[in-house]
């Protein structure tokens, strides 16, 4: 029976499976494009602030939950298929160690030792990492938010075990597993690659429980707070201000857009701040008590204030409209792969020599990060 529905489940994913895009660590962009349902956003269309908030909760609110294990399709099944690597699709992506893995490596299998050339444990295999922290307000099993595949990611036991409960934060010191990741006595920093994926699923969570009901039909409130929250089990998580500017260091990739896709074939609600990213700035940022609208793109709206980049397409001069001072210039190609960088200051165009194709800018300073696409003819 189990293999039945394994073999539906490959179906449902071929229908989104894609193998020239890369993982969020090796990321890559403008491959893979969101399948958005027509007038899916339409009532959040024109709403503002909180009003903004309860429209995005009515559309992703009461999606078809899952069974967290089970003999038919579960919480398990759908990560195989959501974090699958794109090169590789008999393993998995790990968050925090980024390493590709062989999904029957998973916890809880008992068959340990045939990988790793026999020196496979069951301490190095993956389990399910509750991004948002179950005891931070559904610590249940029953609770939906428990099994709500967009807040679980595949992670090493071990590291998932080191990561604990704690708040995401800046600073700490390299752990010993996963190397791109600091870790302190209350916070974690995940690696660069993915600070974005695990803000997105935090500002989803908090949309999509506010309110949440666990299985007793307990109503809780998930919120996003400025400070780290350790020994606490109340439902609030940090640190939203740390969260917003990873949310900009970090856009989009075509692994998230993805994942988001297969999730929603799978729940039936999609996660809105990877549809449309700058739904951070009208909740969180400087657009608050403006009035959101689908049509406008990430690139209408910056951390700060707006930049205009023309022209574009360009033969090989960006020119600013405003002088830019001591700001970083970053070019990626759609692969991922950099391809310029500088700093510069008191100037309001750059040259590039570039082969002509699509790629990635990234502009930014302490205050602002701007992501837009340009054309080199």
């Amino acid at each position: 029976m189990r293999y039945l529905v394994l073999l539906f489940v490959t179906l449902v994913f071929n229908t989104y499976s894609q193998s020239d895009f890369g993982s969020s660590f090796s990321p890559t962009y403008g491959l893979v494009q969101s399948n958005i349902p027509q007038d899916y956003y339409q009532q959040a269309n024109g709403k503002s602030s909180e009003q903004l908030k309860e429209a995005l909760f009515q559309i992703i609110s009461n999606h078809t939950v899952l069974p967290y294990t089970s003999l038919s399709t579960d919480t398990w099944d759908v990560l195989q298929l959501s974090d699958q690597d794109p090169q590789n699709h008999d393993n998995m992506i790990l968050v925090y160690t980024g390493r590709s893995q062989d999904k029957g490596y998973r916890d809880g299998s008992g068959n340990y030792s045939q990988y790793e050339n026999g020196n496979g444990t069951q301490n190095n295999s993956w389990n399910r990492e509750h991004v948002w922290p179950k005891s931070h307000g559904f610590p249940d099993i029953d609770d939906n938010a428990y099994t709500d595949v967009h807040n679980l990611k595949p992670s090493d036991r071990s590291v998932n075990t080191s990561r604990g409960t704690k708040d995401y934060d800046y600073g700490g010191s390299q752990h010993s597993e996963a190397t791109e990741c600091l870790t302190d006595s209350d916070s974690w920093e995940p690696s660069d690659y993915v600070k974005g994926d695990i803000a997105r699923i935090l500002f989803y969570m908090v949309v999509r429980y506010d309110p949440g009901y666990d299985h007793n039909n307990n109503s809780f409130d998930l919120e996003l707070v400025d400070y780290t929250t350790p020994g606490n089990n109340d439902p609030i998580f940090g640190k939203l201000s740390s969260l917003i500017q990873w949310h900009f260091d970090d856009p989009v990739d075509d692994f998230e857009i993805n994942r988001n896709e297969v999730i929603f074939g799978f729940q039936q609600n999609r996660n809105p701040f990877i549809d449309h990213p700058n739904l951070v700035n009208f909740l969180w940022g400087e657009n608050i008590g403006q009035n959101w609208n689908e049509n406008l793109g990430f690139n209408d709206i910056s951390y700060n204030n707006d930049l205009t980049i023309f022209p574009n397409p360009t033969t090989g001069i960006l020119n600013f409209n405003e002088e830019l001072h001591n700001e970083k210039i970053e070019i990626f190609s759609l692969t991922g792969q950099k391809m310029f960088e500088r700093e510069v200051t008191n100037t309001n165009s750059i040259s590039l020599n570039l082969n002509s194709g699509i790629y990635l800018l990234k502009v930014s300073n302490n205050h602002r990060v701007i992501n837009s696409k340009i054309i080199i003819k």
